[in-house]
C-alpha cells in the first residue's frame, strides 16, 4: 500500500495507487489507514468516504457510530468499516455486491483532532462467457461462396477486445463488423462478424481478450467445403439411385442365368430325344433287312 495523492493536511493517508479491481457481485475493500501517533478515543475520530466526483455519501462515521442517513441510496445495506481496527489507524470500507455502476473514484477523509484526505480508483471487472462461433449459410455450401462466421460472447465487463485470426495465428482485420450490447446489469454482449470465402479447408479461431482481468475466451472452427459442397438431400438421392441400379443388375442377372439354363436344359433334352429316334429308325431299318 502506498500512498496517494493527500489535500494538504498534517493527517497523512494511506491509499492505493493503482486501481483496486472488483469483480462483479463480489465484495471488495477499499483500503484506508492513517498514522496518529498519539492515543485518541474513537469519539473523537471522524470517518468519511464519498464519491469524488459527485461528493456523494458512501459512508460516515461519526462521535463512535454509523451516521448514514445522508448515505446515498444505492449504497444502503451495502457499506461497512471495521470498527475493531478504527483505533489502529485502519478506515477502510467494505462495499458489498459490487455492481458496473460503483465503478470510479472514492475519497476516503479522516479527522483526528488533524484532518486527511486521498483519492482512490474503483475498476468493475466481469469474465465473459467461452465465445460461441456460428455459420451462416448452413446449408448448400460450396468452395468460392461467401459465408459470414459470428462470435458472441456475453455477461462481461468492460469491452472486451476481439480477434480474428487463420490456421496460421496471422490476425484478420478485413471484412469485420463487432458490436457491444450492455444489459439492465452493465454487462456487455460481444458480437463479431467476419465473411470469408470458403475454401476447402479453411480454420478460423476468435479471441476475446478481457483487457482488466487478462482472460483470454478462444474457439476454433474449421470449415471443410469438399464435405459440405454436395448437400446431404442430393448425396441421399444419389446413394438410392446407385443401390437400386445394383438390385436392378443383380435381378437381371439371375433372370438371365435362368434363361440360359432353362435354355441349356431344353437342348440337351431336344438331343437326347433325337438320339432315341435315331436308334428307333435304326432299330426299324435292320428288320427290315432281316425280312427280305
Amino acid at each position: 500500500m502506498s500512498a496517494g495523492k493527500m489535500s494538504k493536511t498534517v493527517l497523512e493517508l494511506n491509499v492505493p495507487e493503482q486501481p483496486v479491481v472488483a469483480l462483479h457481485s463480489s465484495d471488495v475493500v477499499l483500503n484506508c489507514s492513517f498514522n496518529h501517533t498519539n492515543p485518541f478515543n474513537l469519539s473523537d475520530l471522524s470517518v468519511f468516504w464519498q464519491l469524488t466526483d459527485t461528493q456523494r455519501s458512501v459512508h460516515r462515521y461519526l462521535e463512535g457510530h454509523d451516521q448514514l442517513a445522508d448515505q446515498a441510496e444505492r449504497f444502503a445495506n451495502r457499506t461497512r468499516l471495521f470498527p475493531n481496527q478504527l483505533g489502529l489507524g485502519n478506515a477502510s470500507l467494505l462495499l458489498s455486491r459490487v455492481v458496473v455502476a460503483d465503478e470510479g473514484s472514492y475519497t476516503c477523509f479522516v479527522r483526528v483532532k488533524d484532518f486527511g484526505s486521498a483519492a482512490l480508483l474503483l475498476q468493475v471487472a466481469a469474465p465473459y462467457s467461452k465465445p460461441v462461433v456460428t455459420l451462416e449459410p448452413q446449408s448448400n455450401l460450396r468452395p468460392g461462396d461467401e459465408v459470414a462466421l459470428t462470435c458472441v460472447s456475453y455477461g462481461g465487463y468492460p469491452e472486451g477486445d476481439v480477434i480474428w485470426q487463420d490456421a496460421g495465428g496471422r490476425n484478420l482485420t478485413e471484412n469485420i463488423t463487432t458490436s457491444v450490447v450492455a444489459n439492465e446489469e452493465g454487462l456487455f454482449t460481444v458480437t463479431s462478424v467476419i465473411t470469408v470465402v470458403l475454401e476447402p479447408n479453411s480454420t478460423y479461431s476468435c479471441r476475446l481478450i478481457n483487457p482488466i482481468l487478462g482472460e483470454e475466451g478462444y474457439i476454433s472452427v474449421t470449415v471443410t467445403g469438399q464435405n459440405i459442397a454436395f448437400p446431404p438431400v442430393a448425396l441421399w438421392v444419389t446413394v438410392g439411385l446407385a443401390v437400386c441400379l445394383l438390385v436392378l443388375l443383380i435381378a437381371l442377372a439371375a433372370v438371365c442365368r435362368r434363361k440360359i439354363k432353362e435354355s441349356c436344359e431344353e437342348a440337351k433334352r431336344e438331343a437326347e430325344e433325337a438320339k432315341v429316334l435315331e436308334e428307333e429308325e435304326e432299330s426299324k431299318t435292320g428288320m427290315i433287312s432281316l425280312k427280305s
